[in-house]
């Protein structure tokens, strides 16, 4: 039992990190960093979800939701913050828990990084097939842009989807780019997010002339509301549900902290890139949900509303002389959700690499390419894993899910700090969370009520996925656990 909480040496970890010779390239600077959390923030959860969270919880409140998520993004921010400038190794949250709470738990929260970063893409990749759609005209025929589990009725004909096949195709375009290099995939990167920035101010900006009060009035959504019983669908309770929602649109911040190892100074450009994008992104988030909510009701961001489906679209539609900033938007989304994709695609083969490196997961997923020094083997295993799930699962499914997974992510990472404060106080930390351990233990609270307060079904699939990455570990991982085998001479 005790040989499951075995930890790595974090002087060993500092060895590994600088012994890199041979392994990821150093070519990430501090505004690649900060340009790669903004890519993998600014996206889905912003252009989709904000619509969701306010028709199905928190109204026009859904900016008090952003800041909610973003207070409990800021506390683990703070804690990744000091664990990446401390200990600059890819693999994130995993690598972090490995080192102060053991090999156990760095499998479970690996384990859940993969409804993070791999359903995150998944997820991002189903809602650019959607945007593409509507850019086109509905050009792609339904059957063909969603999944088995999905219909929608024509008449007295119902038409089921087969596949998403642009969804599908976005994630190999951009599992190819990665290959190819990240200083190449963070430069593609960086013209992406100077697009869809620069499109949300527009929005915001040109959006803010057309706010009407009475959509923000009431501002949150009254008790007595038809379709929203339950403490998380109305008032206070449902600024906190849109939170657990709107959380999506957070993800991302930390998957700058998989990059560590292939920064060119990541005891300073790591803080910088990871507080820095979490800064920016939260007040663009927030002044975007004002305009949106007061230019259309919330209501009609439901189901079976006007708005119900490409809500930014929608709301352009009520701004009289701009109709050419609804195709923009729509190529900025696009160009948004694609460098979402490729950030979760990244962060999610570092956190294998880290795996495989360990033992705990097949050697090939460590295997970099003679040239390219990627993980190309990985990307190929991920592509077909993703492509798979993002082709024949629903959206819906996918997001919650990666919710689940990013919020326990933080919940051990902020416990993480505590732990390394009292095993190594004499560590040098190049940057230091404050107030410890104030920040993370209120950085564990908020997170934790996030996640209590999504819905049954995802809480029940997260279990179940969660039982079955423990069935793994105790059949293979467990088995060839390179600390394992150290320790047992």
């Amino acid at each position: 039992m005790k040989n499951l909480f075995n930890k790595k040496s974090i002087p060993h970890l500092l060895q590994e990190a600088q012994a890199n010779e041979h392994g990821l390239k150093k070519t990430l600077g501090m505004w690649s960093l900060i340009a790669l959390g903004v890519g993998a923030i600014i996206g889905a959860g912003l252009f989709v979800n904000t619509g969701r969270a306010a028709a199905e919880a928190a109204g026009s409140g859904v900016t008090l939701s952003f800041a909610v998520a973003a207070i409990g993004c800021a506390f683990a921010g703070l804690c990744y913050a000091e664990f990446a400038s401390t200990i600059p190794i890819a693999g994130s949250a995993y690598t972090y828990s490995y080192a102060t709470l053991g090999e156990i738990v760095a499998w479970i929260i690996g384990w859940s990084l993969v409804m993070e970063y791999a359903l995150g893409a998944a997820t991002v990749s189903i809602a650019w097939s959607e945007y593409l759609n509507n850019l086109l005209g509905g050009a792609i025929p339904y059957e063909w842009c969603h999944s088995p589990f999905e219909h929608k009725l024509v008449g007295k004909e119902t038409i089921n989807g087969i596949m998403n096949v642009p969804a599908l195709s976005i994630l190999a375009i951009l599992t190819l780019l990665l290959i190819k290099g990240t200083q190449e995939s963070a430069f593609i990167n960086g013209i992406m997010v100077f697009i869809k920035v620069a499109i949300v101010l527009i929005f915001i900006i040109i959006g803010w002339n057309y706010i009407k009060p009475e959509n923000h009035t009431p501002y949150l959504i009254p008790e007595s509301t038809i379709g929203h019983e339950g403490i998380f669908k109305w008032g206070w309770g449902g600024v906190l549900g849109g939170a657990a929602i709107v959380f999506f649109a957070f993800i991302g911040f930390d998957a700058v902290s998989t990059a560590a190892q292939e920064a060119k100074n990541p005891k300073r450009d790591m803080p910088i890139g990871i507080l820095g994008s979490l800064i920016i992104c939260t007040i663009l988030y927030i002044l975007f949900a004002h305009v949106l909510t007061g230019i259309a009701n919330w209501k009609e961001f439901g189901v079976g509303g006007a708005g119900g489906e490409a809500s930014v679209s929608y709301a352009i539609k009520k701004m009289a002389g701009y109709e050419w900033l609804g195709t923009s938007v729509n190529i900025a989304i696009l160009a948004g959700f694609s460098s979402v994709i490729l950030v979760m695609l990244m962060g999610q083969t570092r956190v294998f690499y880290s795996m495989s490196n360990d033992g705990l997961l097949p050697k090939l997923f460590s295997v970099l390419h003679p040239k390219f020094k990627t993980p190309y083997k990985s990307n190929v295993v991920l592509l077909i894993m993703v492509g798979s799930f993002a082709a024949f699962i629903p959206g819906s499914v996918a997001g919650n899910l990666t919710s689940f997974g990013t919020l326990f992510a933080f919940v051990i990472v902020c416990a993480g700090i505590i732990m390394m404060r009292k095993n190594f106080p004499d560590l040098e930390r190049p940057f230091k969370t404050p107030f410890v351990p104030l920040i993370p233990i209120l950085g564990i609270l908020v997170c934790f009520a996030m996640i209590v307060a999504l819905d049954v079904t995802t809480l029940t699939v997260a279990v179940i996925w969660m039982v079955a990455g423990l069935l793994i570990y105790f059949g293979y991982s467990k088995h060839h656990s390179k600390l394992r085998k150290e320790s047992d001479k």
